[in-house]
């Protein structure tokens, strides 16, 4: 996917190369026993979550149960396996979902559980914030070390321009280019008037491998935002595609 490949491309260039990935076709992460016997058989010591079921408004709001289970049952699966054979460290990936739909700008880790969730996405949310629960539950009871990093918006090599179930610039790309090659007006949704912020999926991977590589849950508590710093309107952002 758009994070794991990223993280990847990150640890070949930093010289990593003893490194054990699977693609979905290869390995189902709901499958509990399928889960036990990949960590018995290859043993990581170090792993990075970053499966997930994914998708824009449309499909988080038409398919809230399969978002829920799939992404929960990823995490119990991996998070405990993980525990059983001894990883010594795990970064699971979140989503800056997690916080409050009204929570203030810029969000800070303290808003998790301060407020109702997005509920066109509260499904995914919840799973999330699952996972995120989970890694703290195991370092609390187990003594382990599983840290969680919450991504904001992402966008870059190897995206998804479904309309359906893409995210909201690679989206936003696909309709204002096909709206131009057609010589039509585009219409999106919404008024325009949220901020959001937006990261590359390089720069999060350099993220992740940094904290893997440095920090641990007692250096960053129960999760650590990774972002920009830099937020824009959904407006100016239709703008400056259009622009381009």
């Amino acid at each position: 996917g758009l994070v794991g490949s990223a993280i990847l491309r990150k640890l070949n260039s930093e010289g990593y190369d003893n490194i054990v990935v699977r693609s979905h076709a290869q390995l189902d992460l709901t499958r509990q026993a399928d889960v036990e016997d990949f960590f018995k058989q290859e043993n990581p010591d170090y792993v990075f979550l970053a499966a997930a079921r994914v998708g824009g408004i449309g499909a988080n709001s038409e398919y809230p149960a399969e978002f829920f289970y799939e992404n929960a049952t990823i995490a119990l699966n991996v998070i405990n396996a993980a525990y059983q054979n001894d990883t010594k460290k795990l970064l699971n990936l979140g989503s800056s979902c997690i916080y409050p739909r009204m929570a203030p700008q810029p969000l800070q880790e303290s808003y998790l559980l301060t407020g109702p969730l997005e509920q066109t996405n509260e499904a995914y949310a919840i799973a999330k914030i699952a996972a995120i629960k989970m890694c703290s539950y195991y370092n609390k009871e187990f003594g382990a070390n599983f840290i969680s990093l919450m991504p904001t918006n992402l966008y870059g090599t190897g995206d998804n321009y479904d309309l359906f179930t893409s995210h909201v610039l690679p989206a936003m790309i696909r309709k204002i280019h096909e709206a131009k090659v057609r010589k039509e007006p585009v219409t999106l949704w919404g008024d325009g008037s949220p901020l959001r912020e937006f990261l590359h999926a390089d720069d999060l991977a350099s993220a992740a491998v940094m904290l893997m590589e440095h920090y641990s849950y007692k250096d960053i508590g129960e999760f650590i935002n990774v972002g920009s710093g830099k937020e824009v309107t959904i407006k100016q952002l239709a703008e400056m595609i259009a622009d381009v």
